[in-house]
């Protein structure tokens, strides 16, 4: 096979003749590449020109200021097969639709050992298939563009990117070159490329480039990221909850997903705190950074919201105190966050809401509600006074609070994704981990997702029948004044009665409900009530009254009249508490635990 005859170009460049001189290593294999004879080169020292017309006598030199007899090679004394062979990259050149082999370079058959000519690269050029090129090849050698894929790995290990440029060799007849006497010859044929086509035929010559070193780096970096987001992922579970608490009045579920495999973990997290007497604090919150440094915000913010909430303090005060510890943790890091409670006595969500998205609330008939304002800036901004808004949350309805990655696309509104969001919850059925489910699927959202996500679902079920007999409410005011102490006692006694709970339970909520009523007689101020509510899992008496000092428990003297009330309450109490009401006053109940 003569190498020289193939012209390796991209289509359009002008060909030009591979030929050689007398001095070339590799012989001519036609006559038509000898080179024409030229003239004698001048002597050394003569610097005149010989040129008929040429007066001057001065040296005649190129435009480089050089003499032409000491010119470096030009581009037509190098044949192809002395350019590719010195080349450190994989050369090698195939013909023909099943790619035969016409050529490989020095660098090549060091890689992968020499290869037989006119073999197809399907049985010979196994490297050629763990690259998946043959098919590019195919696509190459049909459309006449290059196509170029990089970092790729074959068998050995080695990476290589590798770019396929189509070539073409003209027939015996429609070849440029050179006649013996050095003269141009004409080819029979036009040299356009309709007939250049018509009269050749193509071939692919394969470039590969030895990336081995780059693509290792390339995945140490992959892999550094991995482990950092493993880390930062992890820990964003730890410090969310592990498992939801479960109020007796309510069912919540909730989900967590983290962004895709491009994406940092961000700082979102929600939580759910029981606060007694069957009061029950929603939390959402997203931080707005990514890795491991908005998890441990994160982290700080969800322990500091516990903390709050034990205190029993409305939301938009929880809240006030969360803006500042912000600002104290990082003042370079912004949360959004949404404190809701839910009161089983008020049918109704308070809420508080730090430039977080709004609380959705579908009722029954799929009808769904947005709460409105109040809303203020996100935490950590400082200087804003927040407040609390209220939002009906009736049996038989669900709630629904989220973070923006469930919402927010690039490509839309935000508030295009909470009205998709609102339609998707209308029509969303079923326990609340099935509805998370399926507003996550709703969104679009999957494990691609280029954003952290967190949904809460919230729902206060209807309750029928035998269920319904489980919950009941009684309420009694007293009025007078220390005869309201033994009205209050036979009022216990006869509602629990009722409620068929075992005789030592009654006495003891007898005994915990009169010392409560007692202690508010007198420390506190009118109005005062004394409610009782039964759960499944929980007996719950609360008194209130118009004075908003809270009473602590303390260690009486022997020789003390008072201040036993609220320990006897505590010693016999599962869990007591006290917290001021919106009016101005304060509550204070207890909780027994129902035996099972």
């Amino acid at each position: 096979m003569n190498f020289t005859r193939w012209s390796a170009r991209l289509p359009g460049t002008q060909r030009r003749a591979a030929a050689r001189d007398d001095r070339s290593p590799v012989p001519s294999a036609r006559a038509e590449y000898a080179q024409p004879e030229t003239g004698p080169c001048p002597p050394d020292g003569d610097t005149r020109s010989d040129t008929p017309g040429d007066k001057s006598g001065d040296t005649h030199h190129d435009t480089h200021g050089e003499p032409p007899w000491d010119r470096g090679p030009a581009l037509e004394d190098l044949s192809a097969r002395d350019i590719l062979g010195q080349l450190p990259a994989l050369v090698a050149l195939v013909y023909g639709p099943d790619h035969r082999i016409a050529y490989v370079n020095d660098a090549y058959a060091a890689a992968f050992g020499p290869r037989p000519a006119s073999a197809t690269a399907a049985e010979a050029m196994p490297e050629l298939t763990e690259l998946s090129l043959l098919p590019l090849m195919d696509q190459v050698l049909r459309s006449g563009t290059p196509r170029t894929v990089k970092s790729r790995k074959v068998r050995n290990g080695n990476s290589y990117t590798v770019t396929c440029t189509p070539v073409h060799r003209d027939s015996d007849g429609e070849t440029d070159g050179r006649d013996g006497d050095g003269n141009k010859k004409q080819n029979k044929g036009s040299r356009s490329g309709k007939n250049r086509n018509e009269g050749s035929e193509g071939g692919v010559l394969v470039y590969a480039v030895d990336v081995t070193d780059h693509a290792e780096a390339a995945e140490r970096l992959r892999a550094s990221e991995r482990r950092h987001r493993e880390t930062a992922v992890t820990l964003q579970r730890s410090l969310l909850p592990q498992e939801l608490e479960q109020p007796d009045d309510l069912r919540i579920a909730a989900t967590y997903q983290p962004g895709g495999t491009d994406a940092a973990v961000g700082g979102d997290w929600y939580d759910v705190i029981t606060l007694g007497a069957g009061r029950t604090a929603l939390v959402i919150g997203d931080v707005m950074g990514r890795g491991v440094r908005a998890a441990a915000v994160m982290g700080q913010l969800r322990t500091a919201v516990r903390a709050y909430a034990r205190l029993d303090l409305p939301p938009h005060e929880v809240l006030q105190l969360l803006d500042g510890l912000a600002a104290e943790i990082d003042a370079s890091q912004i949360a959004t966050c949404a404190y809701a409670v839910h009161d089983p006595n008020e049918g109704r969500l308070v809420y508080a809401s730090a430039g977080h998205l709004p609380i959705l609330v579908c009722h029954e008939d799929g009808t769904v509600h947005r709460a409105e304002d109040p809303t203020g800036p996100p935490l950590g901004t400082g200087g804003w006074i927040h407040t609390s808004g209220t939002i009906a949350l009736p049996p038989g309805s669900t709630a629904v609070l989220y973070t923006d990655g469930l919402v927010e696309r690039r490509s839309e509104d935000i508030d295009e994704g909470v009205a998709a969001l609102e339609r998707a919850l209308s029509g969303a059925k079923g326990s609340p981990q099935v509805v998370c489910d399926r507003l996550i699927r709703s969104l679009g959202v999957t494990a691609e997702h280029d954003d952290d996500v967190a949904v809460l679902v919230v729902q206060h079920p209807a309750r029928t029948g035998a269920n319904a007999e489980l919950f009941h409410n009684a309420s009694l005011d007293l009025l007078g004044g220390i005869e309201a102490a033994p009205r209050a006692r036979a009022f216990a006694t006869g509602v629990l009665t009722s409620w068929r709970f075992p005789v030592e339970l009654c006495d003891l909520g007898v005994l915990a409900a009169g010392e409560l009523v007692a202690n508010s007689l007198k420390h506190g101020t009118p109005p005062m009530r004394l409610g009782l509510r039964r759960t499944d899992r929980r007996l719950i008496i609360e008194v209130t009254d118009g004075d908003d000092h809270l009473p602590r428990r303390r260690r009486a003297d022997p020789a003390d009249e008072a201040g036993r009330g609220i320990s006897i309450v505590a010693t016999i109490a599962t869990s007591w508490g006290s917290r001021r009401t919106p009016g101005g006053g304060k509550a204070v109940w207890c909780e027994f635990t129902l035996p099972q």
